[in-house]
């Protein structure tokens, strides 16, 4: 280990083998953890040519399971974002992509931070379980052809543990280590192409369009040299996706998706990433005619049906679909009025996520626990006028001293201008391995 730190300290290239020693020898504990945050803080500060990228992701990826997807018949095609506030599109798209046939094998993470996590909202569903041993997420793939669980001890354990060093060693934001960490849970599903929403914006950790374009552009590049179909969009995390911002909250506004009442940013995105999974996955062949079919999923009821199926699968009640009640609630509801009469011109979203996380709705720590009932309801975005005394935000709280003070913070979060400003563009690229695109809507 001494040699590996020193060459990559000296801006030098990593073998094959020298990475795998690292990866075996920290995930097995012969490797100490001193030791491996001296790497890794060498690769943030260095790099890693695409090789390099491509061995550590291939021996991340078989420290544990790499699922064989082959006995059941058809596409399987997954969606990966890289975080953001409001963004509950996983919960959406899972459903409306599988009810065409293609099997949708998505292991998603929790909330840290500012971002909420896929797993966070789901199990705020009475009995709906993210903890399922490999053989019921298989079972579930081939009976229903959709399955949306955690990161189990089985898939990928090197990512695991290097990326809890990360987290406490400063080392997150690096763009080789996080294409590593996330296609090495991604290749080891056993899906055939991925569709990637690489998130920027004050919102996302990715806070400039070079940086999520590197980003996309690495994950393209090293998921094809797996020989797997790709392509990515950049989307802005510049104010909350949708309305809601929570886990039951979120689960809410997903199913009103499903039934054809989102809000129009919400279902931008996800008909954008829907329609490229369902062009990968072989059912259709153009953006306009795979859009149309998502919306025709949703008209005839077909996707809120197979989100139904899902629920039942894992462990939840599908009532839930007809009976919001039977979702977690917060006693109090807060409304933050305007100061001001004029149009929205920014809003500071990392610090809606940060507040959300504070009120319980995500993790200030890893040990955090959540209070699903809790969140926030935006009811102004950006380019819209508001008039002195309008809702800007609805804060739900269990804890009403908590809930004041979310209310004094998210009144700090709008900037209202005098002058007219213009809604945002939600999808900013398009990116696959021959371009660089910029989105027209």
């Amino acid at each position: 280990m001494y040699e590996l730190i020193s060459r990559k300290r000296d801006k030098m290239k990593l073998s094959k083998e020298e990475i795998e020693y690292f990866v075996s020898g920290y995930t097995k504990g012969t490797i100490p953890d001193y030791q491996a945050s001296a790497l890794l803080m060498a690769i943030f500060l260095n790099g890693m040519e695409a090789e390099e990228i491509f061995n550590l992701t291939l021996a991340m990826m078989r420290s544990g399971k790499v699922l064989n997807l082959s006995t059941i018949p058809g596409p399987k095609v997954d969606k990966h974002s890289t975080g953001g506030v409001g963004d509950k599109v996983s919960l959406i798209l899972a459903p409306l992509v599988t009810s065409f046939g293609v099997t949708v094998p998505m292991i998603s993470g929790r909330g840290l931070g500012h971002t909420g996590g896929t797993l966070d909202k789901l199990e705020s569903i009475p009995g709906f379980k993210t903890s399922l041993a490999l053989r019921k997420f298989l079972r579930n793939l081939s009976d229903i052809g959709v399955c949306m669980i955690g990161q189990t001890d089985e898939i990928a354990p090197a990512d695991k543990k290097i990326y809890a060093l990360r987290d406490v060693t400063g080392t997150v934001n690096s763009i080789p280590l996080i294409t590593a960490s996330i296609l090495s849970k991604k290749l080891a599903e056993g899906a055939d192409a991925l569709v990637f929403d690489v998130k920027v914006g004050n919102g996302a950790f990715m806070q400039k369009e070079d940086e999520a374009l590197l980003l996309a552009k690495n994950l393209i590049l090293i998921a094809r040299r797996f020989k797997k179909k790709v392509i990515a969009l950049i989307t802005s995390m510049n104010e909350p996706l949708g309305e809601a911002v929570g886990n039951s909250t979120e689960v809410i506004e997903a199913i009103h998706a499903l039934k054809g009442r989102a809000p129009e940013d919400l279902m931008k995105v996800t008909f954008a990433l829907g329609a490229y999974m369902l062009i990968l996955g072989g059912k259709a062949k153009s953006f306009k005619g795979a859009k149309e079919k998502l919306e025709k999923a949703i008209e005839s009821g077909k996707a809120l049906d197979k989100f139904r199926q899902m629920i039942r699968s894992q462990g939840g009640d599908p009532k839930v679909v007809d009976d919001y009640r039977l979702l977690p609630w917060a006693k109090h509801k807060i409304t933050v009025e305007s100061d001001q009469t004029g149009y929205v011109k920014s809003i500071n979203t990392l610090k809606i996520g940060i507040s959300a996380a504070k009120l319980g709705a995500g993790r200030e720590t890893l040990g955090s626990k959540i209070d699903p009932g809790v969140g926030f309801l935006i009811k102004k975005k950006v380019g819209d006028r508001v008039k002195k005394g309008e809702n800007l935000v609805l804060v739900f709280s269990n804890d009403l001293k908590k809930g004041e003070w979310a209310k004094q913070e998210i009144k700090e979060v709008y900037q209202i201008s005098k002058r007219r400003t213009k809604r945002l563009k939600k999808i900013l690229y398009l990116v696959d391995e021959k371009r660089v695109e910029h989105w027209n809507d």
